[in-house]
């Protein structure tokens, strides 16, 4: 079962284990109000049922983008192939936030592109950061265009995209959602094609989700589903997590699922 992991909390975008290896265990009484447990949802049954106790807290650090996402385009490509949807090549809308989830988003969306889709970037607040410039010279070097805004209405998105990637708030997103990140969420709630979302649906509490937030069709967990999973109700949930070291589940109590052959994402419903 997944023991008693904790996430450290914070504003913007999901620091953590799976942005770089900078942890240190939490006392016997966890990381206390700033912690947040990671749990899978209850499709997993008992045996993921969390522990109290000693945890996890993530650290800042950012790891290669390629740790974090490598089976996210894996899962999009499984759920919606491009050969489904009625244009060709189908409009992917991806929209990232200032943080390593829209890092994540960024390479998701190169990825997309070479694998038959066209995607188009929403990026309201990017970072000044090296890490990040380069991801964004990545992908204007092909060619994927840059929106200025997004569009306004759901029937807009609706009638110009067949899917969005949500890739704005990882799982350590915390308080009130700052403009615009605020009104974004508002559209895409009332949206009618398929969200997927990395890590968490964004603007949910970790742990206890939101219900009045987006509902995305697509979950992509990393590392470990969180507790806030148990309340996702779309019809595709993944995990990509198997670049987690061995030490390091078994030092941390992160009993994982077994992955499949050499795959690096598992299908959990």
């Amino acid at each position: 079962m997944l023991r008693g992991c904790q996430a450290e909390a914070g504003r913007g975008g999901g620091s953590g284990l799976a942005r770089g290896l900078n942890v240190r265990a939490a006392g016997a009484a966890g990381a206390g109000a700033a912690g947040h447990r990671l749990a899978p949802p209850a499709c997993l049954g008992a045996r993921w049922t969390p522990l109290p106790g000693a945890g996890l807290v993530g650290g800042k650090a950012d790891a290669p983008r390629g740790l974090r996402h490598g089976g996210q385009n894996r899962e999009v490509l499984e759920v919606y192939p491009p050969s489904s949807f009625s244009s060709s090549p189908p409009a992917v809308l991806v929209i990232c936030g200032p943080g390593n989830n829209g890092g994540d988003g960024l390479v998701c969306a190169r990825h997309l592109k070479l694998f038959g889709y066209e995607p188009k970037i929403h990026y309201p607040k990017k970072p000044s950061k090296p890490l990040f410039d380069a991801l964004v010279t990545q992908c204007q070097k092909m060619d994927i265009p840059f929106l200025p805004e997004m569009p306004p209405e759901p029937m807009l998105i609706d009638e110009l995209y067949e899917l969005v990637v949500d890739a704005i708030f990882g799982f350590s997103f915390k308080g009130a959602v700052r403009e615009p990140f605020g009104a974004i969420l508002s559209v895409l709630s009332g949206l009618t094609v398929p969200i997927a979302s990395i890590d968490i649906p964004s603007g949910w509490d970790v742990e206890k989700g939101n219900p009045d937030g987006i509902r995305p069709d697509l979950l992509i967990s990393l590392t470990a589903p969180k507790k806030a999973a148990s309340l996702f109700k779309g019809r595709h949930h993944y995990l990509g997590g198997r670049f987690v070291p061995s030490a390091l589940q078994k030092k941390y109590q992160l009993n994982l699922p077994p992955y499949p052959a050499t795959d690096c994402v598992l299908q959990l419903q």
